[in-house]
């Protein structure tokens, strides 16, 4: 009886063993092209990120019309205001970590159980990079888990200034508003490498929620970032 049981169940096992090992290729498939595309990243810029190919699906079901500016430019043409305003709000331990802040992960779980709801989370520029190149804002617990050794390699891939100059390059700041050059252009009419201190901080304001913020409309928390940016000597 117990053998006919197992003859019974080696057909599911089949299965079940094809589909782990379908995943695990899948898996490795996955990160060999990330692999790839950092590597490219070294020298290029992004033609396009899971981000903004996101909003470009989406914007085929909506009535709202859609219209991508993306504008790359290099880290030297860049205002430092706006990276130290966006360190200083986002990661200000980006120099010291190598990919995964715990100390600043720790503090949010902390944080978000005093509140008893989720108040904040604990990502890296390097975490929020490599979701915005390689995946979507459709937050899951299979992409954070992704997000981890992805955020790794990137820090073993790429130099940190080369990280900093993709994330301010790919980011959303806005209805099809990517990276640091278009958002200066279409909120301030000027070239990111001209922006002023409260400008980066402003901007800066947006990130959290770019769809829904408004930098003329985030005094409060540009005056936090500002009083950050002077505690940390920027």
């Amino acid at each position: 009886m117990a053998r006919s049981s197992r003859q019974r169940l080696s057909p599911l096992h089949r299965l079940l063993r094809g589909i782990v090992r379908g995943l695990l290729v899948a898996l490795a498939g996955y990160f060999g092209l990330c692999t790839l595309a950092l590597l490219l990243y070294n020298v290029v810029d992004p033609p396009t990120t899971g981000v903004q190919l996101q909003r470009r699906v989406a914007s085929w079901f909506s009535e709202q019309p859609y219209e991508k500016h993306y504008r790359p430019v290099p880290l030297e043409r860049i205002a430092d205001v706006l990276e130290h305003a966006v360190i200083a709000a986002e990661d200000g331990r980006f120099f010291e970590h190598h990919g995964i802040d715990w100390q600043a992960v720790r503090e949010a779980v902390e944080d978000n159980r005093r509140r008893g709801r989720t108040w904040r989370g604990g990502s890296t520029i390097t975490q929020q990079l490599v979701k915005n190149l390689f995946m979507t804002t459709h937050s899951s617990y299979l992409r954070k888990a992704l997000e981890v050794p992805l955020a790794y390699l990137a820090e073993l891939l790429l130099s940190k200034e080369r990280i900093l100059e993709l994330y301010l390059n790919v980011i959303e700041w806005g209805d099809g508003i990517y990276g640091a050059e278009a958002a200066a252009r279409h909120y301030y009419g000027i070239g990111a490498d001209r922006l002023s201190r409260h400008q980066a901080a402003a901007l800066a304001a947006v990130i959290p929620n770019p769809r829904h913020r408004h930098p003329d409309r985030m005094g409060w928390y540009r005056d936090v970032i500002l009083r950050r940016m002077q505690q940390m000597g920027y």
